[in-house]
C-alpha cells in the first residue's frame, strides 16, 4: 500500500506550476490526497478520526514569502500541519518554497518540529528525500486546478530590481523555458483536456532574452496558439518597460489571445515610480496603455498598485487617484507597502508612512475602483459573450468570459432554471463553453442567462 501524501499551495500561481509538476513525479510512488480535502490533513470526518482509519504520511507546504501577510499566512499554515503531526493525522511535515529559500538558516530552529526543509530554485534534493526521481524537466503536470484550464510558467526568475521586491534574491535571475519546451508541456496538457493557458512568469514580456536574445512572448503565443484544443490564451504578470509590439499584435489578431492583460504597474507619480526603480515615467505609462486600447479593442486591462511605498506623500498619492479614474482599468488589485528586509527600499528608504495611513489609502483608493468596476459591468449588460464553466453550485453555473481570469477576477453566475439545460447534468457543463447573455452587475460579478449549448 502506498503513502499518502499532499501538497498545500500558498501565494501565487508560478507556486502552483511548481506543486502541479511535483505532484507528477511524486503520484507513481505515493497516494495523492487532493488539497481540498484540507481538514486534519486532507480527510477528516466529524470526531477528528481519519475518514478510512489512515494518517496522511507526508504533508508538504509549498510556501510564499513575498510580503508580510504572506510570509504570516505561510507560518501559521505550517504551526496547523505540526499541530496536525502532534496529533497524529500527519506522520511528516515537509516545508519548501520561497519562505524556506529565504529563511533557510532560521526557520530549522524557529520550527524545529518540522521534519525536513527546502528551498525554491533545486528540487531535486526535496524528490530524492521523498523517494522519486529528480527529473523535474521532463515532469508532466498532476494539475490541482479544474481540468479545463491550467497556468503554464515560461520563465523563473527576475533580473529587475524594484524597491520592494524580494522575488530576485529569493527565486535568482531569470531563466527562460525554452519554446519547444512549452509547447511540449502545453499540448500534454492539451490532452487532458485543458483548454485555457494562463501564462506566467515573474515577468512574462522579458521572456526569451536570456536565450534568444530578444524578446520572444509573441513568438510563444503564436506557438502555443496552434495547438488542437486550446481555445483561450491569457496573459499575466507583464512588464510595463520596453513592452513587446508583437504581444499587442497578438491580442488584436490571434483569435486564440484573449485581449486580456494582466500588467502590474504599481504607481504612476514619477517620484514614486524613481523611489521604486521602475525604470518607467508616468508619461511612458499613460502612452502604453493609450496605445494598447488603441490597438485591441475591447481590451481589458487589470493592474496592481502599492500604496504607501516611501516617498508617496498626499499629492503623489492623489496623482495616482486621478489616474485610476483616467485609465479606468476593469480590474484592479492594491497592496500597502511591505518593508521587507534585504530589498533596496529596506536599506535606503525609511518606511515612514504609518500603518494606519497605508490602510486609509488603500480604502480609498479600492473605493474608486469599485465604482469603476460597477460601472464597465453595467455596461456589458444585454451583451451577448462566450463563457466556460468553471463550476456548478447551489443550482447556479460559475462561469467566465474571456475577459476574466480565474481566482482573482469577478465570475459570471448563470442560473440552471432554463427550458435549454432540461434533462442535463449541471455537473456535466463543466469545462464546456456556453452563450449567455449578460443580465445583472455588481462590482465584481455579473448574472447571466443561457442562450445557446
Amino acid at each position: 500500500m502506498k503513502a499518502r501524501l499532499q501538497i498545500l499551495t500558498l501565494g501565487c500561481s508560478k507556486n502552483r506550476v511548481d506543486s502541479e509538476h511535483l505532484l507528477s513525479l511524486l503520484s507513481p510512488h505515493y497516494d495523492i490526497v487532493p488539497e481540498d480535502e484540507l481538514s486534519a490533513g486532507g480527510v477528516s470526518v466529524g470526531d477528528g478520526s481519519q475518514a478510512d482509519g489512515r494518517a496522511l504520511d507526508v504533508m508538504l507546504v509549498n510556501t510564499c514569502g513575498f510580503i508580510g501577510d504572506a510570509k504570516e499566512e505561510s507560518i501559521n499554515c505550517i504551526l496547523e500541519q505540526v499541530e496536525r503531526k502532534k496529533n497524529g493525522e500527519v506522520g511528516r511535515v515537509v516545508v519548501f518554497g520561497c519562505l524556506s529559500e529565504r529563511y533557510a538558516e532560521d526557520l530549522p530552529g524557529l520550527i524545529p518540529e518540522v521534519d525536513a526543509w527546502f528551498g525554491a530554485r533545486d528540487f531535486a534534493p526535496l524528490l530524492r528525500y521523498l523517494g522519486a526521481s529528480p527529473e523535474f524537466a521532463a515532469a508532466g503536470r498532476l494539475l490541482t486546478t479544474p481540468s479545463h484550464y491550467a497556468y503554464l510558467k515560461i520563465s523563473e526568475g527576475c533580473d529587475r530590481r524594484c524597491s520592494y521586491c524580494a522575488i530576485p534574491f529569493i527565486r535568482g535571475r531569470h531563466i527562460s523555458i525554452p519554446i519547444e519546451r512549452l509547447v511540449e508541456e502545453a499540448r500534454g496538457l492539451a490532452s487532458q483536456g485543458v483548454k485555457e493557458l494562463i501564462v506566467v512568469a515573474q515577468d512574462t514580456t522579458y521572456y526569451g532574452l536570456d536565450l534568444y536574445h530578444r524578446r520572444a512572448l509573441g513568438e510563444l503565443l503564436q506557438a502555443l496558439s496552434a495547438i488542437d484544443g486550446i481555445e483561450w490564451i491569457r496573459i499575466h504578470y507583464s512588464y510595463p518597460d520596453d513592452f513587446p509590439e508583437d504581444v499587442i499584435e497578438q491580442m488584436a489578431n490571434n483569435p486564440k489571445v484573449c485581449a486580456y492583460m494582466d500588467i502590474p504597474l504599481q504607481h504612476i507619480s514619477d517620484k514614486v515610480l524613481s523611489a521604486m526603480r521602475r525604470g518607467v515615467t508616468g508619461a511612458w505609462t499613460r502612452d502604453l496603455i493609450r496605445h494598447m486600447r488603441e490597438k485591441v479593442p475591447g481590451l481589458v486591462l487589470r493592474t496592481t498598485l502599492i500604496v504607501g511605498h516611501p516617498g508617496e506623500g498626499e499629492a503623489e498619492f492623489e496623482e495616482l487617484l486621478d489616474f485610476v479614474r483616467e485609465a479606468r482599468f476593469e480590474r484592479l488589485g492594491a497592496f500597502q507597502y511591505s518593508e521587507e528586509e534585504g530589498t533596496y527600499a529596506a536599506r535606503n528608504l525609511p518606511d515612514t508612512i504609518s500603518p494606519e495611513e497605508k490602510q486609509r489609502r488603500y480604502d480609498v483608493l479600492m473605493s474608486v475602483q469599485n465604482e469603476i468596476s460597477r460601472s464597465c459591468n453595467e455596461a456589458r449588460v444585454g451583451r451577448t459573450e462566450e463563457v466556460i464553466v468553471d463550476s456548478f453550485t447551489d443550482g447556479v453555473l460559475v462561469c467566465r468570459s474571456r475577459y476574466e481570469s480565474p481566482e482573482v477576477d469577478g465570475e459570471i453566475l448563470v442560473g440552471t432554471a432554463s427550458p435549454l439545460l432540461e434533462g442535463v447534468d449541471p455537473y456535466c457543463l463543466v469545462g464546456e463553453m456556453l452563450t449567455v447573455t449578460i443580465t445583472g452587475a455588481d462590482d465584481y460579478d455579473l448574472c447571466a442567462e443561457i442562450i445557446s449549448l
